[in-house]
């Protein structure tokens, strides 16, 4: 069984108290790899190295920093099929969206090295004669990333690349489902030739490795994808060391479907939001409001995709939807799917699981009386609530706690534009499915979905901050 040690300060190291994290194929339930569990003290080598570094690196040229991550897109790219089997393995995802999530990493590091050299400050009309008054950017320090078991390697690789092109040191905690994900990041660092002590991979329990690095007053920030509650609690570990953090949480994401638009084509876009990787994305489309003209025609349209959809092996190229991470969070789904039937829902397809494969499952005549209509299902689920009108609509996409992506599908333009504007929503996409993606682009969202906005010159602003200085001539 091949095993991997941890990677702290730019080294391969093997902890003298070994305790081993035994990755499963969620699609097998069978232990394909182990991993090497940090404790308190690979924690606080790290720490002082990623602290040691920090100045070092810090002051090394943009154009350097830059050469580090177009190299390490490159190897990347070069090594795709190595990664690829594994990571399929490891995350349960189909073989299309892992190609695509390697994919979607390389275009992350050239992106974040073209942010390298695009850093800028800026120059202030002085205030007296002979004033001079400027503010520049520059690196926060140390910081902190913890990702999730959904999209592993996009999502540690966005804020490990624009960490580290801001001049940062950089310290990755992966998801304890999704382990080696994190170390082909370290991987393809080293191979760029990164600096000892800039980045650390530290697998291992949250309790142990997430608890101590959002506590230290050494680190000056935390980027987080996960759930909102973990969000709360990173920000009040923050909080004690007055920190920066950015958080990108769930999402239980409207899909805002009007009279004059396509059924079929609103099914397409539909099935893709919400069945895509078992719908086990924060932007998944599991809250569809069509309006009552359309209602019966789409319903219809989309309970067909759904029944078409391929369900299996992630290693079979038709595969749409795989295995859950977790197969305990097929509980959650029937119980879910239990409640809205109870209070008048109907399934229009799925509703059942055969151990981690959740059927693709539509639910229709879905009410605001159901805990479906409120709470985050990460799983196949879709919801359709029937809406009186456009207004109506959009009053029942708001009605919710989270606020991460939306979509409108319509014809008049006019009215997108308006409702877009009233959408409670971090990101509104008009005629396209909730889950779009773009390196560039900020991504982030509002209530409790989150806090910050990652990707671009968006990542830059959060992982620097401001200096201003004076001069009297």
């Amino acid at each position: 069984m091949r095993e991997f040690d941890l990677f702290i300060n730019g080294e391969w190291v093997r902890p003298k108290e070994e305790n081993w994290i035994e990755n499963k194929n969620p699609a097998t339930g069978e232990v394909f790899c182990r991993v090497c569990a940090a404790g308190k003290q690979e924690v606080e080598a790290a720490l002082a190295g990623a602290y040691a570094a920090r100045k070092s690196w810090g002051k090394t040229l943009a154009k350097e920093r830059e050469r580090i991550l177009l190299k390490a897109a490159g190897y990347l790219e070069a090594n795709k099929e190595k990664y690829l089997p594994v990571l399929i393995d490891e995350s349960g995802s189909s073989i299309t969206k892992m190609s695509a999530e390697i994919d979607s990493c390389v275009d992350i590091l050239r992106t974040a090295a073209g942010e390298c050299c695009r850093v800028a400050g800026g120059v202030i009309q002085g205030e007296y004669p002979n004033h001079l008054s400027y503010y520049t950017r520059n690196p926060l320090g140390v910081v902190v990333g913890i990702a999730p078991f959904n999209y592993p390697l996009f999502l540690a690789m966005d804020k490990a690349a624009f960490a580290l092109a801001m001049g940062n040191t950089f310290i990755l905690k992966p998801s304890s489902h999704t382990p080696v994900s994190g170390l082909v990041i370290a991987e393809c660092m080293e191979q760029a030739g990164l600096p000892k002590g800039v980045l650390s991979v530290l697998p291992g329990p949250g309790q142990v490795v997430g608890d101590i690095l959002a506590a230290d007053s050494r680190v000056r920030m935390v980027a987080l994808t996960g759930s909102s509650a973990l969000g709360r609690k990173i920000a009040q570990q923050a909080a004690s060391s007055l920190k920066r953090y950015s958080l990108e949480l769930g999402g239980k994401n409207p899909m805002l479907v009007l009279k004059d638009f396509d059924p079929e084509k609103a099914a397409e876009l539909a099935s893709f939001g919400g069945y895509f990787h078992q719908g086990q994305i924060c932007m998944a489309a599991s809250r569809i409001v069509a309006e009552a003209p359309i209602y019966e025609k789409f319903c219809e349209a989309l309970a067909k995709k759904a029944k078409e959809t391929v369900v299996g092996d992630p290693h079979n190229p038709e595969t749409i939807v795989g295995p859950l991470i977790d197969e305990r969070q097929c509980q959650v789904l029937d119980e879910l799917v239990e409640d809205a039937v109870s209070k008048g829902a109907k399934v229009l397809a799925g509703g059942r699981h055969k151990g981690p494969y959740y059927e693709p499952t539509l639910l229709a005549d879905v009410t605001q009386e159901m805990k479906v209509f409120y709470e985050e299902c990460f799983g196949p689920v879709i919801s359709v609530v029937r809406g009186a009108d456009a207004r109506q609509g959009l009053e029942l996409c708001n009605d919710n706690q989270y606020g991460l992506s939306s979509a409108i599908l319509t014809n008049d333009i006019t009215l997108a534009f308006s409702l877009a504007e009233e959408m409670e929503a971090g990101m509104v996409h008009i005629n396209e499915s909730t889950v779009v993606g773009s390196t560039r682009a900020p991504f982030g969202g509002v209530k409790m979905s989150g806090v910050g906005r990652e990707n671009g010159s968006f990542s830059a602003e959060e992982y620097t901050e401001v200096k201003w200085i004076t001069v009297q001539h």
